[in-house]
């Protein structure tokens, strides 16, 4: 097979996904409305006492939940995959003379619209209630750029998921029980220095935590290069592992029906 038809087979099934998206598009509230939601929460209910000022919390915190909502975009990946297979969606794709793996990266492919919605969302929001760049465009279209890869590097996790486990419900538990633990011990809402020291350590090494250092270094100024060059070990690791992991099961799946 060509590089060239795969490369079609790949976006044909990631444009299939963006098809679902314009015939539902209620399915895209959840990342319309989420950043707002939690942006009001935590800077006008929990900013005063973290940091003493909104304002000031304001610009800590939106970097931070850039990278949140993004995070929690990727579980709608696995979610999808699992319902497409209870439908029966991929057992006509696999009877069809396409790549294994274009059914997994056309099921990435097809959430890109979420992510960039969800990005899209929490900037203006966060522009409306005061929040200002202290960069310049580029350095922020990089932030941008930097969460979106770092979500579709993830999503492998939630394709690897949305094959092993039984329901969407399932899909949706356990990616709470991995996105949360990951989100909060991190320093998306507060400086690691105010934690104690064995949750410090945890926080320091959490790829979460670099991903924050590198949006916020990026948006607001400060360190670059060493938060982005881990950020990008990161999410090479996450494909190297997670992409390789679910095609084998995807092949599985696929000799045993």
């Amino acid at each position: 097979m060509t590089v060239s038809l795969a490369v079609t087979q790949c976006a044909t099934l990631a444009w299939r996904g963006i098809v679902k998206i314009r015939r539902h598009p209620a399915t895209l509230a959840d990342v319309i409305f989420g950043p707002a939601i939690f942006l009001v929460l935590f800077v006008y209910v929990f900013g005063g006492a973290i940091s003493g000022s909104t304002r000031e919390y304001l610009q800590f915190v939106l970097p931070g939940m850039l990278g949140l909502m993004t995070l929690l975009a990727t579980m709608g990946v696995g979610v999808a995959l699992n319902q497409d297979i209870e439908k029966g969606i991929f057992d006509r794709i696999r009877s069809l003379p396409t790549l294994r793996i274009a059914p997994l990266v056309g099921a990435i492919g097809g959430d890109i619209v979420r992510q960039v919605v969800a990005i899209a969302a929490l900037l203006g929001f966060g522009l409306a209630l005061g929040f200002r760049f202290s960069t310049g465009p580029l350095p922020v279209l990089a932030a941008c750029a930097l969460a979106l890869g770092f979500a579709l590097a993830l999503s492998w996790v939630w394709v690897l998921l949305g094959l092993l486990l039984p329901n969407a419900q399932a899909v949706q538990g356990l990616g709470a029980v991995i996105i949360f633990p990951l989100s909060f011990a991190s320093n998306i809402f507060v400086p690691t220095e105010t934690m104690p020291g064995w949750l410090a350590a945890f926080a320091e090494a959490n790829p979460v935590g670099h991903l924050m250092e590198a949006l916020r270094g990026l948006m607001l100024g400060g360190p670059v290069a060493r938060p982005v060059l881990i950020t990008l070990l990161w999410m090479a690791g996450f494909v190297a592992v997670f992409a390789p992991l679910a095609l084998r099961i995807y092949r599985r799946r696929s000799l045993t029906s």
